[in-house]
């Protein structure tokens, strides 16, 4: 990888299958190099994946699989803009049903502990609409979700 800057995603030795899952379920997302360990070393075995460099929706990202110390936190987390419900349910469906769990706000994490948002366009315009009215009646919706049902967020929107 020539990239100067990239995500490293820390795991428990699951790089490789995050990475894969990823690559299934995102769009312009793909698996890239897999590193492996030249020789024993004290937590692992020769032939054990050390990284894998990955792309998820066209950002570079290496998995490291550097054990249980460090789990994911809320405090980094994927924004994906979805277009439509169907994108907004296929992708919310696939983290879940993948071993995933919901959260509040279009949050859920997946099964490595990685959060991401499931963001429809239509929530980002109804949250920032010109009339604060409309506003804060999607913003009160969209508190009350999990997923986001985008017809009841512009069905507030509208009052």
């Amino acid at each position: 990888m020539t990239r100067k800057n990239t995500i490293c995603l820390w795991y428990d030795g699951t790089a490789l299958d995050a990475a894969e899952f990823y690559a299934e379920t995102f769009p312009d997302s793909a698996v890239g190099t897999v590193h492996r360990a030249p020789g024993d070393y004290p937590a692992g075995r020769q032939g054990d994946v050390l990284t894998v460099e990955f792309t998820v929706m066209g950002i570079p990202c290496l998995g490291l699989n550097g054990g249980p110390g460090f789990p994911h936190t809320e405090a980094f987390s994927f924004q994906v803009a979805t277009d439509d419900q169907a994108e907004t349910d296929r992708l919310w469906d696939a983290i879940i049903d993948n071993g995933g769990s919901p959260s509040v706000c279009g949050w859920c994490k997946d099964k490595w502990g990685l959060s991401w948002q499931i963001t429809p366009r239509a929530l980002t315009a109804a949250v920032s609409d010109p009339d604060p009215a409309a506003a804060k009646r999607a913003f009160e919706a969209m508190m009350g979700m999990a997923r986001i049902d985008i017809a009841a967020i512009e069905a507030a929107r509208r009052g």
